[in-house]
């Protein structure tokens, strides 16, 4: 008896081959457009940071989150608006023309908290507006945290996030896997993650850590990348 065995031919499989190399090539094209997004968003929040801070000091004066109670009322309403409190050096020192407190703070007792409440009350970002809404700390497009600080330490000394950087005022980030931090600091600033105007440290870093240079940053590893205004 005739024996006849079934497969595919040549045809066929390259045919297959090709379908599948198209489908990997979109998959690998599509989670680079969804990185570059991820880029161009961080880096678009640490430039808004600026126009936050100036636009804020433009219309009333003073700096967001540096205001009295009797300030914000008068230029939001009566109780629309906290201010920070209590009062203490680093954390809360109305009208001394810094927004004191650590950029990742998690209570009104710093300026820095509070500072997202009164940017978005003048219109200037959106978001939540109560201060114990779950969605009130501003987040990154990876969910880490973004925040805004002068530079100093709880004694109010000045000492940035991180060491050696200058600047009137520094917006951190945190939560930045280290392939988004050189295409971030190439884009801002000169390449160097170690100097300028945009610098990294590792996660959990605390307060004057010194900067990772290029060369170390890891890209699966997270990072908190400050940028001085």
């Amino acid at each position: 008896m005739k024996n006849n065995q079934g497969g595919f031919t040549l045809v066929e499989i390259a045919i297959v081959l090709v379908i599948i190399g198209l489908l990997l090539g979109g998959v690998l094209k599509g989670q680079e457009l969804i990185n570059s997004a991820k880029v161009k968003n961080m880096i678009g929040d640490f430039r808004t940071a600026s126009a936050l801070v100036y636009g804020y000091q433009d219309r009333f004066k003073s700096f967001p989150g540096d205001q009295t109670q009797a300030q914000l009322d008068a230029a939001f309403g009566v109780g629309i608006a906290s201010a920070c409190t209590p009062a203490a050096a680093g954390l809360c020192t109305n009208n001394n023309g810094r927004v004191d407190g650590d950029w990742n703070a998690q209570a009104a007792t710093s300026e820095t908290f509070v500072f997202w409440q009164h940017v978005r009350l003048a219109n200037l970002a959106t978001g939540a507006t109560n201060l114990g809404d779950v969605n009130y700390l501003p987040r990154n497009a990876d969910g880490g945290r973004l925040g805004v600080e002068s530079g100093v330490d709880g004694g109010g000394n000045a000492l940035p996030f991180i060491a050696g950087m200058r600047g009137a005022f520094y917006v951190c980030s945190d939560g930045v896997l280290g392939r988004y931090v050189r295409q971030i600091d190439t884009t801002m600033d000169d390449g160097n993650t170690a100097g300028g105007s945009v610098q990294a440290v590792p996660m959990g870093s605390a307060r004057g850590a010194a900067a990772v240079a290029t060369a170390a940053i890891v890209d699966g590893q997270q990072y908190i990348v400050c940028a001085s205004l």
